[in-house]
């Protein structure tokens, strides 16, 4: 009774791990891992912002956005740094030796940290070139940002000081930017330094059309927080695989190739968070297949 027992907890036992490996190996099938090259070409660069992995480390989101076959990703204040390093944050107060160790991980995985944010710019000139310092340490482009209206002209100015560029980034209304007309309203008299980080879902549940706000902001936009979402209008709204959703985005991606727009676009992918690589990686096939055909189609 003993030898049939210790069978049958053997066969079990082996189908598990054998339907365990099949079924990592199924999903690993499912990513796409090319990367966008054809975005590239264009002066397209598509990234992660690592919001999207927050449920993991910031060393994670690095590796899983090397395995997409990105270069690009986008830091925000808050996630912990690495599973060796516990209960340590990445953010702007990180000491110099994490931050000498970031860098090693990003050159490892051959990612370039383009963006940080969304991280806050009081009108506080010590509090903002703490942020920027940090901008500058980390070789970082763009910071996303929500400043309020007073700090605009101090902003601009340590954007003109550091030649880092400052995106206003819009939440969902009611808060400050979620309409893009107080973004153009509050920029009207700021150097090209400051623009606006478009982030099309969120319109989307402001009930704002993407399209109209790309059209507005015009040279304005300095980056993307790219999303599409399976309703308009709803604030619950979801992000679902890019081209199958609401947000009309071929014909975004389209116009924007011709406004001449070329820039970070982050994916912020915010559902099913604990395995959204094989839905980010459809959105980073359709986006450089996107890009393919608009590259083709202008050397027609």
């Amino acid at each position: 009774m003993q030898n049939l027992m210790a069978l049958v907890i053997g066969v079990v036992i082996f189908f598990g791990l054998a339907f365990s490996f099949a079924k990592y190996s199924f999903a690993d099938e499912e990513i796409y891992s090319g990367g966008a090259p054809n975005a590239e070409a264009i002066g397209w660069k598509l990234g992660c912002q690592a919001y999207t992995f927050n449920r993991f480390t910031f060393f994670d989101a690095i590796d899983k956005v090397a395995k997409l076959g990105l270069r690009y990703i986008e830091a925000y204040p808050g996630q912990k740094l690495s599973p060796e390093t516990g209960d340590v944050v990445f953010d702007h107060n990180l000491f110099p030796e994490l931050q000498q160790k970031v860098k090693e991980k990003l050159a490892q995985a051959n990612i370039k940290l383009v963006n940080y944010g969304v991280v806050g710019l009081p009108n506080n000139e010590d509090e903002c070139r703490k942020v920027f310092e940090f901008a500058k340490s980390m070789g970082i482009e763009t910071i996303v940002s929500e400043p309020p209206p007073d700090a605009i002209s101090l902003v601009d100015k340590l954007a003109n000081e550091y030649q880092i560029k400052v995106a206003i980034h819009n939440h969902p209304k009611p808060s400050r930017y979620w309409d893009y007309k107080k973004v153009l309203e509050v920029t009207k008299d700021a150097s090209p330094l400051i623009g606006s980080c478009a982030d099309t879902g969120h319109w989307m549940r402001s009930g704002i059309e993407p399209m109209e706000a790309i059209k507005a902001l015009g040279p304005r936009i300095i980056s993307f927080h790219l999303k599409d979402l399976n309703e308009f209008g709803k604030r619950d709204a979801h992000d679902v695989i890019w081209g199958t959703g609401k947000a009309n985005m071929k014909e975004l991606l389209t116009e924007l190739y011709k406004m001449g727009f070329k820039g970070v676009f982050s994916i912020e992918y915010e559902y099913n968070w604990e395995n959204s690589l094989p839905e980010i990686s459809q959105c980073v096939k359709f986006f450089d297949e996107v890009a393919k055909e608009l590259k083709e189609s202008s050397n027609k």
